[in-house]
This record gives structure tokens, sequence and C-alpha cells, in this order.
């Protein structure tokens, strides 16, 4: 049984959440807060698996409650907010803070978001993932590379869900400027990804942008998929670029590391490094095992530094990883393929 503590200051969505959360026979609400110093009380108290948590509230903002909760107690932390793609910079920050997952609540101030799909997936989730305390995440070896890369027909690509946009950026912010080019599937909706890859190009050497149909692979520039894209590469002699389509979702998401995965087997084959972060479920597996099966050397992080093992552990189990590594060692082990 799943406990859940809702924090909300409106009295209709604590009640909208708590009714139907309940119909589930794997959650039981335990309680609700209309403020994180309610919810503080709460916590010691009825000692919650999950909490659901709204950014604006009076007394104190769901953001700066956060960034306390996951310094001194850490819990599995789904935001449930009135705030829309193009406040999406908050969203971020709350990614960035600890949070797992980011749930939007449709329509008017008294909508409930759809708890029989979104937010129920994201609180089983949340249930099975593992929290870090904020320095631990903040925490990181320095590291310094000066490799004679040859950079200008290799590609790396990178796959992440849950827990994601915080392992991507802590593997690109040692890129070196020269890196080769890469291209990034994080799980992420329609709206959040521009500011995902604005924040990276802020911290990282290498230029970050979101991908445009038809961008250049080229070195010194990382290209995220735009949510509710399929991101595909494709060769064009010496050269390589993304094209981005629609079409149906796999393994339940656009973008899907397994499209991008499965096309970069094919056409860059051996060129090319794949690495497999964090997330749910199995969503780039078998395009790793492809890509590992054409000749490109493949990384999974470990069980150790994910906050939730599925996806490497799904690339893993069917041997489709070439090396196991922790978090802070898959940069290193990326420029040490590349520069090979």
């Amino acid at each position: 049984m799943i406990k859940v503590l809702i924090i909300d200051d409106s009295a209709v969505i604590r009640r909208i959440l708590t009714e139907e959360l309940s119909k589930f026979e794997d959650i039981e609400v335990v309680g609700s807060a209309i403020d994180p110093y309610m919810a503080r009380e709460k916590i010691a108290k009825l000692k919650p698996d999950v909490l659901t948590l709204d950014i604006e509230m009076p007394r104190m903002d769901g953001l700066t409650f956060l960034e306390k909760l996951m310094k001194h107690h850490p819990l599995p932390v789904i935001v449930v907010s009135s705030l829309a793609p193009e406040n999406s910079e908050t969203a971020l920050r709350a990614l960035s803070l600890g949070a797992i997952d980011i749930v939007s609540k449709p329509g008017s101030q008294f909508s409930a978001p759809d708890v029989q799909g979104t937010l129920v997936r994201a609180i089983r989730t949340a249930a099975k993932a593992r929290v870090f305390r904020r320095e631990q995440v903040a925490s990181k070896e320095t590291v310094r590379f000066t490799p004679q890369l040859s950079t200008t027909h290799k590609i790396i690509a990178i796959g992440a869900s849950t827990g994601g946009t915080q392992a991507i950026e802590r593997v690109l912010i040692d890129f070196p400027a020269n890196s080769p080019g890469t291209i990034i599937v994080q799980h992420m909706p329609a709206g959040f990804t521009a500011s995902f890859a604005k924040r990276l190009n802020q911290v990282c050497k290498m230029e970050v942008s979101e991908a445009r149909n038809g961008d250049a692979v080229v070195p010194g520039l990382a290209l995220v998929a735009p949510g509710g894209k399929h991101l595909l590469v494709q060769k064009n002699g010496a050269s390589y670029s993304v094209i981005l389509k629609d079409g149906p979702p796999v393994h339940f998401q656009k973008p899907s590391v397994d499209v991008m995965f499965q096309s970069v087997a094919r056409n860059a084959g051996k060129n090319a490094v794949g690495v497999i972060l964090t997330g749910m479920g199995a969503d780039g597996a078998t395009g790793l095992l492809a890509m590992h099966e054409n000749g490109a050397p493949t990384i999974a992080q470990d069980e150790q530094t994910c906050v939730v093992y599925g996806m490497p552990g799904a690339a893993v189990k069917i041997g489709a990883a070439d090396e196991i590594l922790p978090l802070q060692k898959i940069t290193s082990g990326i420029m040490t393929l590349v520069s090979n």
C-alpha cells in the first residue's frame, strides 16, 4: 500500500484528489495539509511514502518547502500544480530540487488532474524511487578533460526518464566544449524541453538547444528532443542530422529513447556511443541493444545512483550495456570511449 499525503491550499483540490486516489486499491491517502507548516507535522505523524505538492501556497511556497525537505528529510515528491508549460522554469526548478515528477492541474483551479492516468502512474513510480539528500545530488567530482578528440563523425546518444534532468546535467556539465555531437531524449512534455535545454546551455561548456527538424549533429552541440516529437538521426554523406517526427508513443513515450537509439544504430553504427540513464520502464533497452549489436559501445547507469533503475536495469538484463557505471563516472567513461 502506498501512503500518500496531499499538500494543497485548495480544499476543493484536496477533496477531489483524496476521493479519486482512494479508488485505487494500492493507494491510501493518509492525510492532507493546507501548507508546508502543517505538512511537516503530518509527515512526522503519518509517515507517508509519497507527497503531492502544490507550488503556490500561503506562508511558504512549494519550492522553498521542497528544498528544505530534500536537505533534511528526503521523500518522493510529485508536484501537482496549476502552473502551465509556459511557467516550465518553475517546474524544472522543482525537478532540480529533487521532485520525482510534475503533474499539471488541467483547466480551472477547481479541476483535478487525470488521476486515473498521469498522477497515479507518477505516484507508483515515486513509491519505487530512490531519493537522495540534496547535498548528495549537488556534490560531484571535479572532472578535467583535455582529450585529443576526433569528433567529426562521432555521435553521443543519451536517453533518460524519471530523475533524468539531474542525471543528464551531471553527465553533460563536464563535457569539453569540443565534445562530439550529442543527442538527448528526456521523457518530458511539450513546452518543457525548451526550458530544459536552456538550463543545460547555461551550465555546460557545450552549446545546448532544443532540436529543430534538420539540425546538424556537430561537435560542440547537444540537441534535446522536443516533447511530443520523436527524434531520429539520418546520415548525409559523412555528416549527420536529426529528423523530428510525429507518430504514436513508444513505451508510452514521445519522444522515445528506443526510437532515437534504433536510428543511431542504423545510421551511425560503431561511430556512436549509447548511454542510458535513470528512468521508469524499459524504453531504450532494445534500442541500446541494437546499438551494441551494430558495434557502438554502450553504457548504463548503475542501480545505486539511479532514482529509478527501470530503464538501465532493462538494458542490462538483455545484455545491451557494455559498461555499468555510477553516475559520477559516466562522463569520464564516455570521453574514454570517444577518445579511443
